[in-house]
């Protein structure tokens, strides 16, 4: 048993492990707190720039035929205001308050990857970067945040404005995805031993909903994003129609991320919600369980509802009739929430204060904005509203009423976590007047101008329509809001300089977060706790002050190590101990590659863009380096009277788990892409007609029995492994396989007829190449493997490495055949 150190001894080692330094060493930083606040800090710099455009849109709407700016500029500007507010603002926001907040809400020190968190960050920056700076140099995007194809297509987008988008959101979305990862698997297995999955705090199962949306969601739209740009450089026709390509699967794609990405942005906000709410109606939440269920119901139906947004561009009527019931439908999990909400205070003893005032603004704006949405569901009203300012102020309503709103009433309320000070409340309730008034004159009258006629993205309108005290109102407003929302910030760097110290829990709440030190420590907590009680109903005082104390796991520093715990999925038992990376460049310079990789496609630098990508996957082969053992250490002392074997000797490991969830994200990219293929077969026009593709079978044929041969290799050397054979020759014979199968599908794609000709090649070049691509990532995976082996860091009980191997040998293997079956059914079509 490990000997436990003073309370202020245990500070100063743990510090001296997981702390940030000074000067250039930050850029080093992988921890949790550091990089949240970094998130959120730059995601509210972006906020305000998205803010600064509306009002330019506004300037330029105020009056009739106003020459503020031209149709050009002002296609970039409403372009780069949904751009920034979807892409920039909303999505890396709730990302930052959740790296941040869910270790200290969960009881862990760190999420599972603080290297990819950071990696995602600097992705974030970077690709963040690549869309202010084209919009400065005049090149910004300048066909709508949602790039409908033909108009973002080369003959109608000439220049780079386009490939901006479509680059930069590509690279930002890299960041998306390795948070939804990091999110997913730290929620699963980086909690406080016993809280199990039915003890959680809402908080977080909103958030391991949204990961796991995000997950599935996101990879369509990177998809689209990737085809439209070979389509742009390289000529491969996916979405002309005169080459058997159609618009259509560009919106098909787009909101197949885009409906989704709604609740996505919502569910988040609606869990910080259910953690506030509690705590000033002095009760706990009610139905607890019926909230899991409506949030699992609203994931599960929110990618059911993309068509709505397309019901007028000649949907079939049964398809009309099932998307519209479907987009009425979702309103009953979310009124669950409401009622709940409602409930709760209803029982409650509420006490107000500010960030009881925005839930307050959140139930006024986000029900209207629901209430319209369920009018826009509805075919017949949406044939008429469709693309008019209805919908523009439907989309505020629900955005910002059921994202914004929300999120200031969570600055409010954990931003005394944040800076160990309370706030003055000096310009706080003025604030929140201005916002609240000034958003409804700003977005209500839009409901009128739209159903009196008026187009969404038009630039000038005349002066005879009667839009005119409309739009002026509306653009008053907007000044207005832009006000309550400068007094917010100033607020908030007044908190910073003259709030009030407090030592902890200032708001009498129940969850873990309010029992860490204010502002928070780098290791979060001294030791870990254990939980017997539903995390949202703790005595975070008392609990905060053992823990300062090391009187629970892990309540010392040993080794120089990064410790943190391992549990179960579902029960919370603890499961194993895991050593987290330390502070590393490796994420920034590997995000500088990428950078290089994207910045050589935007130039057209082409041949340079193979280097970038080498670069990046290089850097990443790395990063392993300093991570492992070469020997087994067995079951660990945690304190507590408890030992646990390490991360790395466990099949159940979080590095397994996020293979897993990375796979099924590439699944889901790859199942669009198959999606894709069909639907032109199915629905694009000039496809009558087209010559047969005599492509030779063989290569194919070799290739499936290659990959599928290696992925049986792969389960081989995973059995050998765990028996304590030898699976290093196994191992290099997988490499070599997928090897031989990546060339006989490059010489496949090769023989491809000019892809440029007809979408059906451009489908058969494309799906080949993927195929191609991930067999050779199955092989270096392997390669990698045996590397590891022969280094000592893989044993009978070490199995990481090869269960990774194997689980991209066998996602390879599974793409070969549906590769296959796709260029066999496309490639047979004749005359």
């Amino acid at each position: 048993m490990t000997a436990r150190p003073s309370p202020i001894a245990l500070h100063k080692a743990l510090d001296a492990i997981w702390r940030t330094p000074s000067g250039i060493g930050r850029l080093s930083s992988v921890n949790h707190t550091v990089l949240g606040k970094r998130f959120m800090v730059l995601a509210l710099v972006f906020f305000t720039i998205g803010g600064l455009l509306s009002m330019l849109i506004r300037a330029q709407l105020a009056t009739p035929g106003s020459a503020f700016v031209g149709p050009e500029i002002y296609n970039q500007i409403f372009t780069m205001h949904g751009t920034v507010m979807m892409f920039l603002f909303a999505i890396p926001m709730f990302e930052g308050f959740a790296i941040y907040m869910l270790p200290k809400m969960l009881g862990a020190r760190d999420m599972a990857f603080p290297r990819l968190t950071a990696y995602g960050f600097w992705c974030y920056l970077f690709g963040g970067s690549i869309l202010i700076i084209a919009m400065l140099a005049g090149v910004a995007p300048n066909g709508g945040w949602f790039m409908y194809t033909p108009l973002s297509s080369r003959p109608y987008t000439p220049g780079i404005n386009a490939d901006v988008w479509l680059l930069g959101i590509t690279f930002v979305e890299i960041s998306a995805v390795t948070a939804a990862v990091e999110l997913f698997v730290s929620i699963l297995k980086m909690r406080a031993p016993g809280m199990a999955l039915t003890r959680m705090p809402l908080f977080a199962w909103y958030m391991l909903v949204t990961s796991g949306m995000m997950i599935i969601g996101f990879p369509p739209l990177i998809l689209g994003s990737i085809l439209l740009e070979m389509e742009r450089a390289f000529g491969l026709p996916f979405f002309d129609p005169t080459r058997g390509g159609d618009p259509l699967l560009w919106q098909h794609l787009f909101w197949l991320f885009g409906h989704p990405e709604v609740y996505i942005i919502f569910l988040p906000a609606a869990g910080a919600l259910s953690t506030i709410i509690p705590v000033f109606a002095q009760r706990p939440i009610l139905g607890y369980r019926a909230l899991i269920a409506a949030i699992v119901a609203m994931a599960f139906l929110s990618f059911g509802l993309w068509v709505h947004h397309m019901f007028t561009v000649g949907i079939p009527h049964l398809a009309l009739a099932f998307f519209s019931a479907a987009s009425a439908l979702v309103a009953v999990p979310t009124a669950v929430q409401i009622f709940a909400w409602i409930g709760t205070l209803a029982s409650g003893r509420p006490r107000w204060d500010i960030p009881m005032l925005y839930v307050l603004g959140f139930f006024i704006v986000f029900v209207m904005g629901g209430l319209t949405g369920v009018m826009l569901a509805m075919v017949p009203f949406n044939s008429q509203a469709h693309d008019s300012y209805f919908v523009v102020a439907h989309l505020h309503y629900v955005l910002v009423g059921g994202f914004v709103f929300p999120m200031l009433a969570a600055i409010y309320y954990w931003l005394p976590h944040v800076t160990g000070r309370q706030s003055l409340y000096r310009l706080s309730v003025p604030a929140f007047w201005l916002i609240l008034v000034g958003f409804n004159l700003t977005f209500f009258l839009m409901h009128l101008t739209g159903l009196m006629g008026m187009p969404r993205r038009i630039s000038t309108y005349p002066s005879n329509w009667g839009w005119d005290w409309l739009n002026l109102l509306s653009s008053v407003g907007g000044f207005v809001l832009t006000m309550g929302f400068a007094l917010v910030l100033i607020d908030i760097v007044l908190q910073f300089r003259f709030g009030r110290w407090f030592r902890r829990d200032p708001w009498a709440a129940a969850t873990l977060e309010w029992a860490t030190a204010t502002p928070p420590p780098s290791y979060t907590f001294a030791s870990l706790p254990r939980i017997e009680a539903r995390a949202d109903q703790l005595q975070p005082g008392p609990i905060g002050g053992r823990l300062a104390g090391g009187e629970g796991y892990l309540g010392f520093a040993r080794n120089g190590e990064q410790e943190t715990l391992g549990v179960d999925m579902v029960s919370g038992e603890v499961e194993h101990l895991i050593i987290l990376p330390q502070r590393t460049y490796l994420p920034l310079w590997t995000a500088l590659a990428t950078a290089s990789f994207f910045l050589a496609l935007l130039f057209r630098l082409y041949w340079l863009a193979p280097f970038g990508a080498l670069l990046t996957l290089a850097l990443f082969l790395s990063w392993p380096a300093s991570l492992g053992g070469k020997k087994d250490r067995g079951p660990v002392d945690i304190g507590m009277g408890a030992a646990v074997p390490l991360d790395r000797e466990v099949t159940g490991s979080v590095t397994i788990l996020a293979s897993r969830a990375a796979l099924a994200m590439n699944g889901t990219l790859f199942a669009s892409l198959l999606f894709g293929g069909l639907f032109l077969l199915v629905v694009a026009p000039n496809w009558q007609g087209v010559m047969q593709v005599d492509l030779p079978l063989w290569p194919r044929v070799g290739a499936l029995v290659a990959v599928v041969f290696g992925a049986g290799l792969a389960r081989l050397a995973q059995t050998r492994n765990a028996a304590g054979g030898e699976p290093g020759a196994v191992l290099l014979a997988t490499a070599g396989l997928q090897a031989i199968g990546m060339a006989l599908l490059i010489a496949s794609l090769v023989m491809v007829p000019d892809p440029t000709a007809h979408a059906r090649e451009a489908v058969l070049f494309v799906v080949l190449a993927y195929a191609a691509l991930h067999s050779g990532l199955a092989g270096l995976l392997a390669g990698f493997a045996a590397w590891r082996l022969a280094q000592g860091y893989v044993s009978a009980r070490r199995q990481t490495e090869v269960i990774v191997a194997g689980l991209w040998n066998g996602y390879a293997a599974l793409v070969a055949v549906l590769a296959l079956g796709l260029t066999l059914l496309l490639g047979g079509l004749g005359a």
